[in-house]
Parts: C-alpha cells; sequence; structure tokens
C-alpha cells in the first residue's frame, strides 16, 4: 500500500489524521495520504498570495519547458498512474490507461498554449480622438486559483486545472475528491519533478468543508470546479468577487434518425451511456429514436447492454467496474425501482451487487421521474420513441442542464436545427453527447456551469484583459 504526502507549497507533509482509500469494487486498501490541518491550509493559501504579489512565475519559455517534461513523464510512467487511477477510482484498467493518455495530452496541449499566450493592438486612430494612438492589450494572471476537482475523473480533471494554471504562471490550490486523492498527488509530484516552483503549487485532500472556507478567502482569485450542480452552485453564492468557472454535469440527449446507421449509432451510445459505468458528466443518459427505427435499435442496445462485462478494475478483461461508492449504486437502484412504480419498462439490467450497478435500458420512463430529469450518473440509458424530429430536439432541450447532446443523422438542414434550438456547450453530430478531446472549449450552459476547460480556454478564465494606450511623445 502506496503512502502519499500532501503537499503545502511544495512541500511534502503528513498529519496525526490518516486518510486511508479502499477500492470501491471490493474495499480493498490501496493506498493512504492525509488530512491537512488547518495551519496546512493557511499556509498554502499564504504561499500562493505570496507567490502572485511577488511576481515569482517563471517566464513563458520556461513554463513551456516544464510542461512538456511533465506530459513526458506522465507517459514515461503511464501504467503506474493508470493501475492507480484504476484501484482508486475503480475504473477499469483499459478506461484508466484512456486517462493518462489524455491527462499526458492535456499537458501537452498546455505546453503549446504556454508558447503564445496573445495579445491583440487595437487601432485607436479609428475615432478622431485617438489620433495618433493604438492600443495594445495583454493577459496577466488574476491572482491564486483554488482549484476543487471530482472522483470520476482524478487524473485529467487535475491536469485540466493545473497544466493551464502552470501554463499562464498562476499559483494554484487543488483539493482533490476525498475519494481519490492519490492520483492527484503523484500528479503534483511528477509536476513538481518537472520543475513546477514549489510555491506555486499545494494539493490538500481537505474535507467539503474545508473547502468551502478556501471558496470565500478573498485572497482566491479564481475558483474552479467540478462537481455536482448542487454544490457547485452553493460555492458560486460564496465566491465573493471571484472569476468563477463551474462544471457542473447534465443528463445528456442523443437523437437517433432514421436516415442514420442504426448499429453504429447503438453501439456509440452502449459505449457513452456505459462505459466508465456512466460516472461521467456527459455520459448518455436520455435517447429518442425515430419511431421506424424504435424497435432495431433498442434491440440492438439491449444486446450491447447485456454483453458489456462488469468485473474488478484491473480485469483486462472486463468493460467497465463498479461504481464510486454503494450509497451511489444504491441511488441509482432507487431512482430505477422508483421509475418502474411510475410505468416505466426495464428491457434489461436494474440489478445492483454492492457498488456494482448491471447497464440498464429503460422504456416508458415518465419525463419527469428523476432518472429522466436528473443527472443519473450511472450506466443507465433511458430510450423513448418520437415522429416528429422537432418535438425530439424539444424535448432533448428540455432540461435544466445543457452540457452536451448527440445527434445521429445525415441531414444538414436537421443538425443545423439542433444546434439552433438545443442549449447546451456543444452538440455532437455523428455521435454520443460523451465525445470530447480535451483541446476544445468544454463547459455548458443552463444550470450545467459557466465558463468554459480545455487549456486555451482555462487560460482565459485565470487572466484577465490589460490594455495600454501608446501615442507619440508629448501628447
Amino acid at each position: 500500500m502506496m503512502e502519499h504526502d500532501y503537499l503545502v507549497a511544495g512541500e511534502r507533509r503528513r498529519s496525526a489524521a490518516r486518510l486511508e482509500v479502499r477500492c470501491p469494487y471490493d474495499g480493498e486498501a490501496v493506498g493512504a495520504t492525509w488530512r491537512p490541518t488547518p495551519a496546512d491550509v493557511e499556509a498554502a493559501a499564504a504561499a500562493a498570495k505570496e507567490f502572485f504579489d511577488r511576481g515569482e512565475a517563471p517566464p513563458p519559455h520556461r513554463r513551456v519547458e516544464v510542461l512538456k517534461k511533465l506530459a513526458a513523464l506522465v507517459t514515461a510512467r503511464a501504467e503506474e498512474l493508470a493501475r492507480l487511477l484504476a484501484l482508486e477510482a475503480g475504473k477499469n484498467v483499459k478506461e484508466a490507461r484512456g486517462e493518462i493518455g489524455r491527462c499526458a495530452f492535456t499537458c501537452a496541449v498546455a505546453a503549446a498554449e504556454a508558447g503564445r499566450l496573445e495579445g491583440e493592438v487595437i487601432p485607436l486612430d479609428v475615432h478622431a480622438a485617438g489620433e495618433g494612438r493604438f492600443g495594445v492589450v495583454r493577459r496577466f494572471v488574476r491572482g491564486p486559483v483554488l482549484a476543487i476537482t471530482p472522483f470520476n475523473f482524478p487524473s485529467n480533471l487535475v491536469a485540466h486545472k493545473l497544466a493551464p494554471a502552470i501554463a499562464c504562471g498562476a499559483p494554484i490550490v487543488i483539493k482533490p475528491a476525498s475519494a481519490t486523492p492519490l492520483s492527484a498527488l503523484l500528479l503534483a509530484a511528477l509536476a513538481l519533478e518537472a520543475g513546477v516552483p514549489p510555491r506555486q503549487l499545494s494539493v490538500l485532500p481537505i474535507t467539503a468543508a474545508e473547502a468551502e472556507g478556501l471558496v470565500a478567502d478573498e485572497r482566491f482569485a479564481v475558483l474552479t470546479f467540478t462537481g455536482s450542480q448542487e454544490v457547485g452552485w452553493r460555492l458560486k453564492a460564496r465566491a465573493g468577487r471571484k472569476q468563477v468557472c463551474l462544471e457542473l454535469g447534465g443528463n445528456a440527449a442523443a437523437i437517433v434518425h432514421d436516415d442514420a446507421d442504426v448499429d453504429h449509432a447503438s453501439a456509440r451510445v452502449a459505449a457513452g451511456g456505459f462505459g466508465v459505468a456512466g460516472q461521467s458528466c456527459i455520459s448518455v443518459q436520455r435517447v429518442y429514436v425515430h419511431r421506424p427505427v424504435y424497435d432495431r435499435f433498442l434491440a440492438a442496445l439491449a444486446a450491447r447492454a447485456r454483453a458489456t462485462r462488469v468485473g474488478h478494475p484491473l480485469d483486462e478483461g472486463a468493460d467497465i467496474a463498479g461504481m464510486i461508492d454503494e450509497a451511489a449504486a444504491r441511488r441509482i437502484e432507487e431512482w430505477v425501482v422508483d421509475a418502474v412504480a411510475g410505468g416505466a419498462r426495464v428491457l434489461c439490467g436494474g440489478v445492483r451487487d454492492g457498488t456494482r450497478y448491471a447497464p440498464t435500458v429503460v422504456t416508458d420512463c415518465d419525463p419527469g421521474a428523476a432518472l429522466s430529469a436528473r443527472e443519473a450518473f450511472a450506466p443507465v440509458v433511458v430510450v423513448a420513441p418520437y415522429d416528429d424530429f422537432t418535438a425530439a430536439v424539444a424535448a432533448a432541450d428540455d432540461s435544466r442542464y445543457g452540457l452536451q447532446a448527440g445527434l445521429f443523422t445525415r441531414d444538414w438542414g436537421r443538425i443545423r436545427y439542433a444546434h439552433e434550438h438545443i442549449r447546451v456547450g456543444a452538440l455532437v453530430a455523428g455521435d454520443v453527447p460523451s465525445f470530447r478531446v480535451d483541446h476544445m472549449p468544454y463547459g455548458g450552459a443552463k444550470e450545467s456551469g459557466l465558463g468554459r476547460e480545455g487549456p486555451r480556454w482555462a487560460i482565459e478564465e485565470f487572466t484577465e484583459p490589460r490594455m495600454l494606450i501608446l501615442g507619440e511623445p508629448g501628447l
């Protein structure tokens, strides 16, 4: 069992409060860290503020070098990182390897962005009052960043906050999920090895209540949070004048029209709905299928659900593992039972074994039931038929969430109509809403959050534009 010290301004520390991490799948010990003391938390916040106030960030060329080295270190130790992630998060090791590959890519993209922190020249003489003058716009770090990350992608979602901070020179304090702190701590150790200035980085596996105290701390200029809707909006209310970036999940919808490749669509919905045990903010949850192909799609999806193998995180033959804890599995079990009581039908799955919930397909579900209206965050897909495409678009948009949506059709007119009428951060044409590559702008509308992630866009969240107006001497 590995022990990982937490980091206070780059210094490895331990306390009397040991935090053991166990595999969600079987409860076996994975490793341990420690809960930081209040003095540690204060030291981390103070160091971040001092790092910013004293202008200790290295120059851009050095940030590029550090991020390139970090990407190389992640790649070199990919199997170690993946196995730790798999055991800690209860994620299938093949999925964990994919996440670690994405983590390295995120760092590499941030390295590229660190080398092109571009400004803008504004011609001011388009107005008579500006004759002889021009403006230069540059971006400057707002101040220390407080980053709070979830359990479901404990390496790559940390990288999506850490790498942009390194790229623009912002000090950052990271609060990882209590269920999965070890992946964040190992990634941070690699960042220090790559050359990140120690005082720029702290990783504190503190409690949620302690994190809320930091959210109200005026020394932090930016809050970037990925997690649940309820927590995210509460933190925003406490954040005061901070720049706030929230990624709060959704109940992503996909539409399958009769001109689509139904077999391909069913395969992609199965991958997007059951992969990582459905514990993704853009996991497929609702599917609207054109009635002429509804029965065929449903049969194909159910067959793929039954064929999806659940097993131990390190089982190379399994497709997925379990959920993060038994409480999460019990919750989705209750939601399915409630949906059935309201008239829904379970086509396959619907069975829980500890933290493991079988891939499940549900039909005839009341749109107002929790299973359809709220974020399931579980390997459950709700399928409904439609006759009119505009009605399907309206149903997909009829949600408090708006992160991403998917559309399977070959018709450009339908794609354009859906893009204009489904209010989401991204519409994915020809695929499920679960599609994401790490250099794209990623974020939601409505109650799914504020701002965008992806290294380039995160840097914009962490920085502010500042203008210099230049004129001829003597003006």
